[in-house]
C-alpha cells in the first residue's frame, strides 16, 4: 500500500506576497455548454388569487453569459485572452450570446445549429431573492458536434490552457478526444465534470468536481482520511495530475501525487453561489497559465470564489479585485 502523501492546510494569508501575474499573454480556450442567463427583477407585494404564489411585477431585465460562456467571461474579466467554442441555436438568444461575447472581448468560435434553440436559464428575482428558474434547452445535433471537434483541433495550437466546462447538455460528447488531442499538444487541460461517469475525462490535468458530483462517483465518506483515500484513488484511476474538490463553506481540497492541499473558504456573507465554480476554474486556469505555483493559484482561486458569492447572479471578478490596483 502506498504511503500517504503529506497534507498541508492553506489559509487566505498563507502567502501574503503573491504577486499579480501578467495575464495579457495567457491564452485560454473554453469549450462546453453555452447558455444565456436571463434575469427578470421585480417587486413582490401580493399573493396571486389564482394560486398560493407571489405575483412579481417585472421592473428590470438583464442578460448575461451563462454556462461555459460564463467561464469565458470570468477568464476575460481577469485580463487573459479567451476563446469560446460551443453551440447555440440560430435564433435571437444565440445572436444575443454573440453580442455579449463581443462586448466582453471574447473570441467566438460558436457553431449555430439550425435544429435547436439556444439554452436559456430564466431567473425571476423578487426582493433580491430568486423565486423561480425556468430552463429552455435542446441537445446539439451530431453534424454540428462533428464540426465542433474539427474546429477544436484546428484552433488548439493557438492556446496554452483548455477549460472543458461540462453542464451535461450534450455539447461535450467528444470530450475524451478533445482531452487526448490537447494533452498530446502539451496543453494544460482543466475539466469541470458532470454526470455519473468520469471516465471520459481521463488524462486531464485537473478535474474540479464539487462535493455532490464527487459523491456520485466514489460514494459518501465518513472522515477526512476516507475522503482523501477515495479522491486519490479516483485521481490515479483517471490519470489526472490533480483533483480539485470544491467544498462550499468547507473551502477546497487539491489532491495530487505529491501532496494534499486544504484551503479554508474565505469568511464572507454569501449572497448567491450561482457561477462560483465557473469563477474558481477560470481563475485557476489563468493563474496556472501565467506560471503561478499551484498552491498560490489555489489561494487566489479561493479568494475569487469568495468575492463572487457576494454578488448577485452569475458574476465575475477582476484582476484589481484579486490583487488591488
Amino acid at each position: 500500500m502506498n504511503d500517504p502523501v503529506p497534507s498541508r492546510l492553506l489559509t487566505p494569508d498563507s502567502n501574503p506576497n503573491i504577486v499579480a501575474p501578467q495575464l495579457g499573454a495567457v491564452r485560454i480556450l473554453v469549450v462546453g455548454d453555452v447558455m444565456l442567463d436571463r434575469y427578470w427583477f421585480g417587486d413582490v407585494s401580493r399573493i396571486s388569487p389564482e394560486a398560493p404564489v407571489p405575483v412579481v411585477r417585472i421592473e428590470k431585465r438583464e442578460e448575461r453569459l451563462g454556462g461555459a460562456a460564463n467561464v469565458a467571461r470570468n477568464v476575460a474579466s481577469l485580463g487573459a485572452h479567451c476563446g469560446l467554442l460551443g453551440v447555440v441555436g440560430a435564433d435571437e438568444a444565440g445572436a444575443q450570446v454573440e453580442q455579449l461575447l463581443g462586448e466582453s472581448s471574447i473570441h467566438s468560435y460558436l457553431q449555430r445549429d439550425e435544429a435547436i434553440s439556444t439554452i436559456i436559464k430564466l431567473r425571476v428575482i423578487g426582493r433580491q431573492q430568486q423565486l423561480l428558474r425556468i430552463d429552455f434547452e435542446d441537445a446539439p445535433t451530431d453534424t454540428v458536434l462533428r464540426d465542433k471537434l474539427t474546429q477544436f483541433n484546428g484552433v488548439l495550437a493557438d492556446y496554452d490552457v483548455v477549460i472543458l466546462s461540462d453542464y451535461n447538455k450534450g455539447s461535450l460528447v467528444n470530450v475524451a478526444e478533445m482531452i487526448r488531442a490537447a494533452r498530446a499538444a502539451g496543453k494544460v487541460v482543466m475539466v469541470d465534470p458532470k454526470g455519473d461517469d468520469f471516465s471520459p475525462y481521463a488524462g486531464a490535468t485537473i478535474l474540479t468536481p464539487n462535493k455532490s458530483e464527487l459523491k456520485r462517483i466514489v460514494g459518501s465518506w465518513n472522515s477526512e482520511e476516507q475522503l482523501t483515500s477515495k479522491a486519490q484513488a479516483l485521481r490515479e484511476q483517471l490519470g489526472l495530475d490533480a483533483l480539485l474538490l470544491t467544498r462550499s463553506e468547507e473551502g477546497m481540497s487539491l489532491y495530487s501525487a505529491t501532496e494534499v492541499l486544504h484551503m479554508h473558504a474565505a469568511a464572507r456573507e454569501v449572497f448567491d453561489v450561482s457561477g462560483a465554480g465557473d469563477t474558481v476554474i477560470a481563475t485557476m486556469a489563468a493563474m496556472l497559465g501565467a506560471g503561478m505555483p499551484i498552491a498560490d493559484a489555489l489561494i487566489t482561486a479561493n479568494r475569487a470564489g469568495g468575492i463572487v458569492v457576494g454578488k448577485l447572479g452569475t458574476a465575475t471578478v477582476t484582476r484589481e479585485e484579486l490583487f488591488g490596483a
